[in-house]
């Protein structure tokens, strides 16, 4: 249910704030006091065309805010869910649209900016509307295939064709990548079983890699390192002359010490502190040249290892190249490689299968969709019937309505493409709805269409523009007797100058348009069941009410 709009700085609108409630409610006014602005503004808070023309003079920018409180069960609760807007089913929603002086627009869901698309997805699966104004809705042929399902409620079996044709498509698919898999499987196989064998043959280790670049860095070096090692040892090996004056340094040192005896003076501490300072430099250069020995071993390398180091590391290095991976991958892409030869090897018989699969596919779409188009033409003959009966009272007894059904190429929806065709006068060629008929007769075939849809598929609030254009009478009676039948249980708003049609709604707006010197406003309210009485008795005299008028209207809401 549409339960509020509020406007602001629309056209003549500054501000307006409208509450709704079930029912049928007319929106009723004299000719240019604004009806048009109210669906304007509510079109532009669905997410309908808008642009900077309707920002009212002066105003920086215009908006527009509905408020919808829905069923927990609705549809719309599935989709916001999808959209990532986070709203709590039952909660209310609301549609709001910001239009600048410089036409561009922001939308938003219950505060959550959105797209204008996504707006106008929610909106037009909330709300309809029918007339000269509407774009959309039936007017779209696209839409038509779901209007005669639902009338003959085939909704089970719709889903059970579009689920037969996705299974038919999927194993299609399946049968494609198997055909071309099996193309190229002779000569997949061969590639395969090389690049296997010579991963195989290589036996790649984990982080090989890495191991012979460092063993490849350390060999390199290894020729220079001997040769600074040998220059070392030399040295040392060179030093024995000096070995020799500190060996006699040191029997010096010692003879001296022996003759002064175990006294503790200082010259006795310096003597034993050059001795074993002596000794221990002769020690350390010994230690070195050992350690210079050791040293030269790990250097000592055999004749070739660079050469078989560096063969090894750049057939790896090559192969990974090869096949497009790290050397560290090479055992993952031999496995990937085994899993692929697998498949070629299997490809035969699973594309057997996978032709079984899309044949029994097939069947089951044939059927279904031969029994979905049978049905289809079932129920499109009690539609055309249906309609056709609901023409004449609404003075257009004259018209034509045809469901054209038309082969089509398969899809989710069969084999079938649906399209309304009409036409209003005697001897005219049928032809598109919105290309026949004005927007009188366009808003009373949707009358029509919609009474006979009545319970069927999910409920939407309607709007109604012009319905009663070109009539009057017993025609605008007949008019606003289907919409109240319409509205039984659910909201619809109608925009109409009939007595008749206003008499029988459930509730009643006046728009007004006031002026003074500086700017024209428009204004709506509720009206009361009185000023209902003198809005029906103006709309049936005229300027001068009568007490004849004013008792006709009271006739016609009574009635």
């Amino acid at each position: 249910m549409l339960r509020s709009l509020s406007i602001r700085n629309v056209v003549l609108i500054e501000q307006l704030d409208l509450d709704f409630d079930r029912g049928l409610s007319a929106l009723t006014g004299q000719t240019g006091a604004g009806k048009s602005i109210i669906l304007d503004a509510l079109g532009m808070a669905i997410g309908g065309r808008s642009d900077k023309g309707l920002v009212r003079a002066g105003a920086n920018k215009a908006s527009s805010t509905a408020y919808f409180t829905l069923p927990d069960h609705h549809i719309i609760w599935q989709r916001l869910d999808e959209a990532g807007i986070d709203i709590e089913a039952g909660e209310d929603i609301m549609l709001r649209r910001l239009i600048g002086q410089d036409g561009r627009s922001r939308a938003f869901i219950n505060d959550h900016p959105v797209s204008v698309r996504l707006l106008s997805e929610i909106g037009t699966s909330l709300l309809e509307v029918h007339g000269q104004h509407d774009g959309r809705g039936l007017l779209d042929p696209n839409t038509h295939i779901t209007v005669l399902d639902q009338y003959d409620d085939l909704g089970d079996l719709c889903s059970q064709c579009a689920s037969a044709y996705n299974s038919l498509r999927t194993a299609g698919a399946r049968v494609e990548a198997l055909s071309a898999l099996q193309g190229k499987a002779d000569e997949e196989r061969a590639f395969l079983e090389h690049a296997i064998g010579e991963l195989d043959r290589l036996d790649p280790q984990p982080n090989e890699d890495e191991t012979l670049a460092q063993e490849r860095r350390f060999l390199q070096m290894a020729e220079q390192a001997l040769q600074e090692l040998s220059t070392a040892r030399q040295v040392l090996e060179d030093s024995e002359g000096f070995e020799a004056r500190l060996s006699s340094a040191l029997g010096g040192i010692e003879r001296i010490s022996e003759k002064l005896g175990p006294q503790k003076d200082a010259v006795s501490q310096s003597l034993t502190t050059a001795a074993q300072t002596v000794e221990k430099t002769l020690f350390e250069i010994h230690e070195a040249r050992a350690a210079l020995s050791e040293a030269a071993l790990h250097f000592d390398i055999e004749q070739g290892r660079l050469e078989k180091t560096e063969e090894r590391l750049f057939s790896l290095r090559a192969v990974a190249r090869k096949y497009g991976c790290s050397v560290t991958e090479l055992n993952a892409q031999r496995a990937r490689f085994s899993q692929e030869l697998n498949a070629t090897e299997t490809v035969a018989l699973d594309l057997s299968r996978a032709r079984q699969d899309v044949e029994e596919a097939q069947a089951a779409f044939d059927t279904l969709s031969s029994e979905l188009s049978d049905r289809r033409r079932a129920a499109a003959a009690r539609l055309e019937r249906a309609i056709l009966d609901e023409l004449p009272p609404l003075k257009m007894e004259n018209a034509r309505f045809d469901v054209v059904i038309d082969p089509s190429p398969a899809s989710a929806n069969g084999r079938d493409k649906v399209r309304f065709q009409v036409a209003t006068n005697p001897g005219s060629k049928l032809g598109p709805l919105d290309k026949i008929a004005s927007g009188g007769e366009l808003a009373r075939f949707m009358l029509a269409i919609k009474v006979c849809m009545a319970g069927r598929g999910e409920p939407k609030i309607m709007i109604f523009d012009e319905v009663d254009q070109g009539i009057g009478g017993a025609v605008a009676d007949a008019v606003g007797r289907r919409l109240q039948r319409l509205a039984n249980g659910s909201q619809v708003f109608v925009v109409t100058h009939s007595p008749q049609v206003a008499a029988c709604a459930t509730h009643q707006f006046q728009i007004q348009k006031s002026s003074d010197a500086d700017m024209t406003t428009t204004h709506v309210s509720l009206m009361s069941a009185s000023e209902r009485e003198e809005e029906i008795a103006r709309m049936l005299a005229g300027e001068n009410i009568t007490h004849e008028a004013r008792a006709a209207a009271r006739k016609l809401m009574a009635s």
